[in-house]
């Protein structure tokens, strides 16, 4: 009897000890699966380009189209006075109604990019349907222009994995904005000029739309005062690093590898 207790004891002692080590084996297993799905997370997580982290004084100047054209000859017209070049990027819809008009943003030395066929929320479309809305506006820019663009901007600044990743497997940049004029919600000239100028900074890119209703009179006052600050303007694709760089998850920013 005796011997018995002494065993069951021992087994008593034996399951606890078993017990207790699975849990502690349970309780690390969860913890590096929590490590490992949050560095994956993170990992995976992907950003366009905002900005570019650079003590350069640089920054770009960026034009949406996708309603209207009203105002981009004058728009052209101030680029062309003040010697600048930007980028333009361009909706299939807005291509096939004014396709004279793409020809001579081209032929002025601005660089096209591509802002989709139908301007859809991309994120509600499977991969191979956001490539083909990519894919048709490349066509059309490369038979009217020559270009093959390479610079991508999300309909609405919407965008997640699946759309940044559709766009890189068609060797497309996205790029997003670090400075907004706000010009679609027809904001007056001195409001669209005291955005801009308020949050200009090193490496940003600068987002108007070219059929704003006071964009073209808000211009000149912005250019004026981003010469005087000692910024030169350039084309995004000029702005950005090409190779070698990594987007900060955080903010946007590209930033150039060590």
């Amino acid at each position: 009897m005796i011997y018995s207790m002494v065993i069951t004891r021992k087994a008593k002692s034996a399951i606890l000890l078993l017990a207790s080590l699975l849990a502690i084996l349970t309780v690390c297993k969860l913890f590096q699966n929590s490590t490992e799905s949050a560095a994956t997370g993170i990992q995976k997580r992907l950003v366009p380009i905002y900005y570019v982290d650079t003590e350069e004084k640089k920054i770009a100047i960026s034009f949406d189209a996708s309603w209207g054209a009203e105002h981009t000859p004058k728009i052209l017209e101030i680029l062309r006075e003040n010697n600048l070049k930007t980028t333009f990027f361009l909706t299939g819809f807005w291509i096939d109604k004014y396709p004279d008009l793409v020809k001579q943003i081209a032929a002025e030395g601005h660089e096209l990019g591509n802002h989709t066929a139908t301007h859809p929320h991309l994120n509600t479309l499977d991969k191979s349907a956001i490539k083909e809305e990519l894919k048709k506006v490349h066509a059309s820019l490369y038979e009217l222009t020559g270009q093959e663009p390479f610079l991508f901007r999300a309909p609405f600044g919407e965008y997640s994995n699946k759309v940044i990743e559709a766009a890189g497997e068609l060797n497309y940049f996205t790029i997003q904005w670090s400075v907004d004029s706000l010009d679609w919600r027809d904001l007056s000239k001195q409001e669209i000029v005291s955005r801009v100028t308020g949050q200009l900074h090193p490496g940003a890119i600068v987002l108007f739309h070219n059929n704003g209703t006071h964009t073209a009179a808000a211009l000149p006052e912005i250019l004026a005062f981003a010469k005087e600050k000692g910024y030169e303007i350039v084309p995004v694709s000029e702005l950005i690093y090409k190779d070698n760089y990594y987007i900060d998850s955080s903010d946007g920013a590209q930033k150039k590898s060590s």
